[in-house]
């Protein structure tokens, strides 16, 4: 059992907040770590202090051994290792120039650089971003086989279930370990959220109960204070200081019992309600309605990329409300199909009264000193609190609402940008990879509003379980053809 990484006082603060308060972390040869958390929260910030890449003051941060960082903004050098060019033939990118490789690729190179450093540890950064599922496979492979420690940041559910047997959760700036993979952890995060649910039930009931009698004493206060004040005007007791005496301690008792009583009641406030996924409910105005049954088709599509033929005379349907997985390899044209699609280029059929919305991989517009919610209120027909809403179920709270989009992660930046699309006046929606940089909590909603949207989606996605739980049809690209491989009953 060999130490790696030693750390204390790691403190980070950025825009008046607090994103790292860890007063103590080590890390051993032995770890398999996935560090999870919502956009934000500082887990890549955490990667880069332990790594060396980010240096902060009064941190004592040692490190017994070599780092490799696997980051997600990180120019590409495909000359960082004197031996990569192995593991880029391993990993399916030997010989592919850096100008023409795609997403895919320039992640696998970037981990292929990693891997022949031979290091003490591994620590990566969405290190699945734009991988195919065979990429994703080489890689289980590769980081099982590594003889190391890892720290994994990762949206892909099933990924980590592969390679780590231990949970960091990053929130409020504090880490909180648990053991088993991420599915192990979310049965331990479910039996949390019951007991809070439990807890918070019977806070609400106790809550209830003291309200209740709260009143009931402040009632009977103020009628003995009635009885009193009549008994003192009357005169009709000849003992009656004695006796208005004992009424006024009788009513201050009472007071005093429904004081305490608020006192209790000020304690179950404290108790929070347990997170959960809020339902979005998605509107569509009659004139957005589409009435083909399919919006988009094609029955002799082709289209090369320089002298690589992508599609050759392909045919595909996608039926009116439908979500749509496209799938296959890196390299294979999803994106250019997407890109097709909202240009609609010759050999594809689009409905008329189709309004495409396209949310892409890179590419963002939008301006820096823009805040949130007028970001989100630009063009939108939702109300605020629908607004509101959606944000909230994507871990965008009212506090963020205020802020610069620049200051924003991200992350964060992604998810105002899919909410935006979502409550956009379109009825179709091409996506490419819309989970990608998205915390796992955050993915898990996006799930729900993908399958709640009330038009047509169609989706490029490398992540496993987005596509089971939200595509109604899924197409492969295979030699030059879209070949439908899964179509829900």
């Amino acid at each position: 059992m060999e130490l790696i990484v030693k750390a204390k006082d790691i403190f980070l603060e950025y825009a008046g907040r607090d994103i790292l308060d860890i007063e103590e972390l080590e890390i051993y040869s032995y770890d398999r770590i996935g560090l999870v958390g919502d956009n934000g929260a500082g887990k890549t910030s955490l990667l880069k202090i332990l790594s060396g890449n980010l240096t902060i003051a009064d941190a004592d941060v040692r490190r017994f051994g070599s780092i490799a960082l696997i980051g997600q903004l990180d120019e590409l050098d495909l000359d960082a290792a004197q031996d990569s060019g192995e593991m880029l033939s391993r990993l399916n990118v030997a010989g592919v120039a850096q100008e023409t490789m795609s997403g895919g690729e320039e992640t696998r190179a970037k981990i292929a650089s990693a891997l022949s450093q031979h290091a003490s540890a591994i620590f990566a950064d969405e290190p699945t971003s734009h991988l195919d599922q065979d990429g994703i496979r080489l890689l289980v492979g590769q980081l099982k086989a590594f003889d190391g420690a890892l720290l994994i940041v990762s949206h892909d559910r099933h990924f980590l279930d592969q390679v780590v047997d231990k949970i960091w959760e990053l929130k409020d700036g504090g880490i909180s370990e648990f053991w088993g993979d991420y599915s192990d952890y979310l049965r331990q995060k479910e039996e949390e959220r019951k007991a809070q649910a439990t807890r918070y039930e019977e806070a609400m009931r106790e809550r209830d109960r003291l309200e209740a009698a709260i009143e009931k004493q402040r009632k009977k206060a103020r009628q003995v204070d009635a009885k009193r004040k009549a008994a003192k005007k009357s005169n009709e007791y000849a003992g009656r200081l004695g006796h208005q005496k004992a009424t006024g301690t009788k009513q201050k008792r009472m007071y005093q019992a429904a004081k305490d009583m608020e006192k209790r009641l000020e304690a179950l406030e404290g108790i929070e309600a347990p997170d959960s996924i809020r339902a979005v409910r998605f509107r569509q105005s009659k004139a957005l309605e589409l009435h083909s049954k399919f919006p988009i088709s094609a029955d002799d599509f082709s289209l090369s990329f320089g002298n690589c033929m992508l599609y050759d005379h392909a045919k595909f349907e996608i039926p009116l409300g439908a979500k749509v997985a496209i799938t296959g390899g890196n390299g294979t044209g999803k994106t250019s199909l997407l890109k097709a699609i909202a240009r609609r280029a010759d050999g594809i059929n689009i409905s008329p009264k189709a309004e495409i919305g396209y949310f892409e991989q890179t590419g963002y517009k939008f301006d820096a000193r823009q805040s949130a919610i007028s970001f989100m209120q630009d063009g939108c027909e939702y109300s605020m609190t629908e607004i509101r809403g959606i944000l909230a179920s994507m871990g965008i709270g009212l506090r963020d609402l205020t802020k610069d989009v620049g200051v924003l992660s991200g992350g964060e930046v992604i998810k105002l940008l899919l909410a935006k699309m979502l409550l956009g006046r379109y009825n179709i929606l091409l996506m490419d990879e819309p989970g990608n940089y998205l915390d796992i909590k955050s993915a898990e909603a996006l799930e729900q509003m993908m399958s709640a949207y009330a038009g047509t989606i169609v989706f490029v996605s490398h992540d496993k379980r987005l596509v089971e739980n939200v595509a109604d049809i899924v197409y492969e690209i295979k030699d030059t053809k879209l070949v439908k491989i899964f179509q829900r009953e």
